[in-house]
């Protein structure tokens, strides 16, 4: 079976699956299932089409949503970078052709693509954190290089702008007309599908993209932990969360075989593609509708497919019941948390500076923060996803600020683990920023057992 059957099977498998989680007929035609905290559907050929993140479907947005007597004071965004060329390919097999020069007229489609080539190919005036300031504006290679934002990638990011913009500039007003450069706080990784992705939701975002106004800084780090990286007990826990992904593979006779089965199509010993992650390259192909590889030996095909995504199904299903991840996310999202409500309580004091932060970053980046906040059962992170930290004063009692966290347009605040509760005692649909700091500078270490009061503590205690 080719990719395109498949996507065509998914057509009648979407209502079933969405039926399965409790979603009503009158929104099956959504992608997302709602909430985006629900428990992944069981169908990996379903699960793989969440992850594409196809731009043309419309999804389900709450941003911005709050009684008419809160005003938003800032918002903090992080996105994943949108969807990429592979950063692994299948060995002995040719590569997926697929174009990453950007093409107004060709699928998919943003009105804004046009000006935006044109707009980053005159060349930036801004000044980037070296060493950003040798990557390219955007993608722009026929035969894409690896791990290459594509065209999809970039569109998904000029639809993110466009509807935040539309949320939190024309309804809500979060930059004033005259806006500066010191009101963005800009931040990605050294990659170019990082930074490109950053630059599309900004020129879809913002009103006038003026390239004076624009400085993005350089994170080394994909936990964007700046100063505070060095941590040897997060990585015990790394360590023994990869420990416990090695031994849920050796038990697995049906990944084994169909790895087996490629490894004999492709000429080379199983142990070697595995390593080379097949799964990435097959993404890409099934993404873009583009057949999997075959050679004199046979073609890997839909069926290998369906088993490794399987497998990463139940992988995280495991993940979550372990907790070993857990609590490398707790170490590992502190430093970029503590960062936000810094940020968030010198907004609070009144400051206008840095009214609106994006971090643009990778699933890396993503997981253990969903991960951190209590979010266990929000999806992996897929191309092009935000999470969405929204800090609101109330009118009515200026000193009090509240926080809402959102996941691909999904309201969780409620899922957090630090506000789970507090809906039951409060009317407001938004937690108190208390509540999050209070688990930032407490609770997290709370919830990694031991003595730990702060992150040094924690992250060089001893006996672990």
């Amino acid at each position: 079976m080719d990719v395109l059957t498949a996507l065509l099977l998914l057509v009648h498998l979407i209502p079933v699956s969405a039926a399965k989680n409790g979603v009503s007929s009158k929104s099956r035609k959504r992608i997302l299932p709602d909430p985006a905290t629900e428990p992944p559907v069981t169908d990996p050929i379903y699960e793989a089409l969440l992850y594409c993140n196809i731009p043309s479907v419309a999804e389900h947005s709450m941003e911005g949503h709050a009684p008419h007597h809160f005003k938003l004071v800032s918002v903090h965004v992080f996105i994943r970078h949108g969807d990429r060329y592979p950063l692994y390919v299948i060995p002995k097999t040719k590569r997926p052709e697929i174009d990453c020069t950007l093409v107004a007229n060709r699928k998919p489609y943003h009105p804004k693509l046009e000006a935006f080539v044109s707009h980053m190919s005159k060349g930036s005036g801004a000044s980037f954190e070296s060493p950003l300031n040798s990557l390219p504006l955007y993608p722009n290679h026929p035969l894409c290089e690896m791990g290459e934002l594509t065209q999809t990638g970039v569109v998904q990011h000029l639809q993110n702008g466009q509807l935040l913009r539309d949320i939190y500039l024309k309804k809500h007003k979060l930059l004033p007309t005259d806006w500066s450069a010191d009101q963005l706080y800009l931040e990605t990784t050294g990659k170019s599908r990082t930074l490109q992705s950053g630059l599309a939701l900004l020129y879809g975002f913002l009103p006038d993209f003026d390239w004076k106004k624009i400085y993005f800084r350089h994170q080394p780090s994909a936990l964007f932990c700046s100063g505070s990286c060095y941590c040897p007990v997060r990585n015990q826990y790394l360590e023994k969360e990869q420990r416990r992904q090695y031994l849920l593979r050796l038990k697995n006779s049906q990944l084994e075989k169909t790895y087996g089965e490629m490894a004999k199509i492709v000429d080379i010993p199983t142990k070697q593609l595995r390593a080379a992650n097949p799964i990435d390259s097959m993404l890409c192909h099934f993404c873009h509708n583009v057949s999997f590889p075959c050679t004199r030996n046979g073609c890997v095909d839909m069926e290998h497919f369906k088993v490794i995504k399987t497998h990463q199904i139940e992988d995280e299903k495991e993940r979550r019941e372990k907790k070993l991840y857990l609590g490398y996310s707790l170490l590992g999202a502190h430093p970029i948390l503590n960062q936000t409500i810094s940020r968030m309580q010198r907004a609070t004091e009144g400051r206008k500076e840095e009214l609106f932060a994006l971090y643009s970053a990778h699933d890396v980046t993503l997981s253990p923060v969903l991960s951190a906040l209590g979010l266990s059962e929000a999806r992996f992170p897929r191309f092009a996803a935000r999470l969405i930290f929204e800090l609101w004063q109330d009118r009515e009692k200026p000193s009090e600020h509240s926080v809402r966290i959102l996941y691909n347009g999904v309201d969780v605040t409620f899922h957090t683990s630090f506000c789970q509760d507090h809906h039951k005692r409060s009317p407001k649909p938004m937690c108190p920023l208390e509540n999050l700091v209070h688990f930032v500078k407490r609770d997290m270490f709370v919830a990694l057992g031991g003595s730990s009061t702060n992150y040094y503590d924690a992250c060089h205690r001893e006996g672990f």
